[in-house]
């Protein structure tokens, strides 16, 4: 049974993914990262506060100590929450929207990862302080797939990435879009998400029809086959001016677009024309 996050919750944040993570808890899908503006951590579900516990962090010199994990009865499931430092309290009751506490950048981040709010759920009876288990997450919007020819020009530019012009959001701010996963009529349905191919899974999100074996593709070029909605990526690399970069970050954007490349070895200027491509691995 899978568990649908609606849309009015997802519109409440500039980005979403289910698998743009190298951890468990998002295997299958099991989760939704869900990304906020500013600092804070609006609440995506309702209920009451069971517990909150604060959890050691992955040491890096980027990030916070600690991390934290806050519980939350909705009702119909437990909900779990991560990278928010906690201002509610067990037994206090939340709102969708109300303030949960300051997002915190912990070591579970990649350098190239904005601050987020990690959201999960459990069955009543399932161990809800344990990474693995969760259930399947929906997205309950749709997503517009946008066609990519691998050809971009930097606009903005960090340390470990660079966002590409290319693709276009056609209407900021009114729904959301992401990369689309082939060249198809079909294929076209389904929007990539994940890391390619820094993280061993992808995902198809739109691919409703579950078939296995569909051939996922970016910029025309094959990158991995579906099993249902997962996606193993192929063994390969992802080229940008014939460069290696440690690959592209998949998600789904409300108010932006552009092909995100992620990387310590991201060496792009704004302004700098740049042609992505794949390079496959020989045995």
């Amino acid at each position: 049974m899978a568990v649908t996050v609606p849309a009015d919750v997802l519109h409440r944040y500039y980005r979403f993914s289910l698998y743009n993570s190298p951890f468990a808890a998002h295997d299958e899908g099991c989760a939704i990262d869900l990304y906020p503006t500013g600092d804070r951590a609006p609440s995506p579900v309702a209920g009451e506060v069971l517990d909150t516990k604060t959890v050691r962090a992955p040491p890096k010199a980027y990030a916070a100590e600690h991390d934290h994990l806050i519980l939350v009865d909705t009702g119909d499931y437990v909900a779990r929450l991560l990278h928010v430092e906690p201002e509610v309290q067990p037994g206090e009751r939340v709102a969708v929207g109300d303030d949960l506490g300051e997002l915190v950048r912990a070591g579970f981040f990649a350098p190239w990862v904005p601050n987020h709010i990690h959201l999960g759920f459990r069955a009543a009876d399932v161990n809800p302080y344990r990474a693995a288990g969760s259930l399947p997450v929906e997205a309950g919007v749709d997503v517009e797939p946008l066609a990519w020819d691998g050809r971009g020009t930097v606009v903005e530019t960090g340390e470990t990435w660079a966002r590409l012009d290319s693709p276009t959001h056609p209407a900021p701010g009114e729904r959301f879009v992401g990369l689309a996963a082939g060249n198809g009529p079909r294929s076209e349905t389904a929007v990539l998400d994940g890391g390619l191919p820094h993280y061993d899974w992808g995902g198809l999100l739109g691919a409703s029809d579950g078939r296995t074996g569909r051939t996922a593709t970016l910029a025309g070029q094959r990158v991995g086959v579906a099993d249902g909605r997962t996606v193993a990526w192929d063994d390969l690399d992802i080229l940008a001016n014939g460069d290696p970069v440690t690959g592209v970050a998949l998600f789904c954007s409300r108010d932006d677009a552009g092909v995100k490349l992620v990387g310590a070895g991201v060496d792009l200027a704004v302004g700098e024309r740049v042609e992505v491509s794949v390079s496959r691995h020989r045995a």
